[in-house]
């Protein structure tokens, strides 16, 4: 015996790709589905609408089909409340909890879909009232280990609707969801004058801009234009490893990067230990900003977020030689400052970076806007099947994309 639902797409749904997506979902779970009705926007603005019921052979197999196609953005017609549990102990969620997307998404509750609050991919839904107002719901997400005995925690796919971001017809911007992609043969310089461009209306609209960093930049001479760029107003937060951090100091400190002299590339003696020398100055004098303060360190890009009272979260890894006394060595701890600066961010820049990335990206709504750098395309790549789709990529080196960058914005201050 067969059971079925059946389900609603609306929107641009033909040109996204959303409605073939889960037409091929369904099929691809063993499912079955009948289109009742299908209405094709007639003209390149105009959204499309499609109407179906969807069978599968048992009840498990169809929650397996709905939660697919809820995570592309269909909703179950004739919606009911979500299905609300008690986490039965901290750090704990009940069974058949519904896994976030990074899409907007809302939930239903007392007849009334709510948006979820800070929305981020692979967290649980909260939802709590306010204890001065008994009618204020709030939905929010929530990752595993701060789930607390009793929260109230969404669980299966009643009472959800996404909204994945659509691409219409017509050409847009290089911004547009999904029109971005990875590609070493795109004409970067016009690219680039559309990410200053964005960066400049991010910065008059008081919006934030948070640039991602790693080693690279130092070793590839992008540092000074970073830094410019940070003295300017263009960057309102910095996320990197104590690596960056490091390598940036030591470049004002000795003059190389790992050891290397980043004009003349040569080795100096002792070139080698200059990045531990480095760790124990700062060490010594209290921390980057007090190094700062005492005049220890007078140029670079952590230099700049100091002077210009621009913050950075440095999260540290298991390679990490010292590390700086500013690195958050907890991971939990550096998580949570990581998620803080990714929900307040309006633009990222993420440069030259892999694993931070990643990291950050695993923290953003699907409307952020992104920008991901990087001489590998593979960084690129794995950023976007990590569920970041909204990313444009640029492969090129990043001593050639930041000095470039920097001179789009800053040649009318000159």
């Amino acid at each position: 015996m067969t059971v079925s639902r059946t389900v609603e797409l609306e929107g641009h749904i033909i040109d996204s790709g959303t409605m073939a997506r889960c037409f091929g979902a369904v099929m691809d779970l063993g499912g079955e589905f009948d289109v009742e009705a299908f209405e094709v926007g007639r003209h390149k603005h105009a959204e499309s609408y499609c109407r179906m019921a969807v069978s599968a052979e048992s009840e498990a197999d169809l929650r397996a089909i709905l939660h697919e196609l809820n995570q592309n953005g269909a909703t179950v017609a004739d919606p009911r409340d979500a299905t609300l549990e008690a986490a039965p102990a901290d750090q704990v969620v009940p069974i058949d909890f519904y896994s976030t997307t990074n899409h907007p998404t809302e939930v239903r509750v007392d007849g009334e879909w709510i948006p979820v609050e800070n929305v981020e991919m692979d967290c649980a839904l909260v939802v709590s009232r306010a204890e001065d107002e008994a009618d204020e719901v709030r939905v929010r997400t929530r990752v595993l280990n701060a789930i607390e005995e009793s929260d109230l925690v969404v669980t299966g796919e009643t009472g959800i609707r996404v909204d994945p971001p659509e691409r219409p017809r017509g050409k847009g911007s290089a911004f547009g969801f999904m029109q971005g992609g990875v590609s070493s043969e795109r004409p970067s310089k016009s690219l680039i004058e559309e990410i200053a461009d964005e960066m400049r209306d991010v910065a008059e609209s008081d919006g934030n801009v948070l640039v991602v960093c790693g080693p690279a930049i130092v070793h590839a001479g992008g540092r000074e234009a970073l830094a410019d760029l940070v003295r300017e107003g263009y960057i309102d937060a910095l996320s990197a490893g104590n690596g960056f951090a490091v390598h940036d100091i030591e470049r004002d400190l000795y003059g190389t990067s790992l050891g290397v002299d980043t004009e003349t590339l040569e080795h100096p003696r002792k070139g080698h230990k200059h990045h531990i020398y480095t760790i124990s100055e700062i060490g010594r004098a209290g921390g980057i900003e007090a190094a700062v303060d005492a005049g220890i360190v007078d140029s670079g890009v952590m230099y700049e977020c100091v002077a210009n009272d621009v913050p950075y979260v440095l999260a540290g890894s298991i390679r990490d030689d010292g590390p700086l006394p500013d690195t958050i060595t907890d991971s939990i701890e550096a998580q949570d400052a990581i998620r803080e600066q990714a929900q307040q961010a309006d633009l990222v820049l993420m440069l030259s970076t892999l694993l931070h990335s990643v990291a950050v990206g695993n923290c953003l709504p699907s409307t952020t806007k992104t920008v991901c750098v990087d001489i590998n395309p593979a960084t690129v790549t794995q950023l976007l099947d990590r569920g970041s789709a909204q990313a444009i990529g640029m492969v090129t080196d990043i001593g050639t994309f930041l000095p470039m960058l920097a001179e789009e914005l800053l040649e009318d201050e000159v």
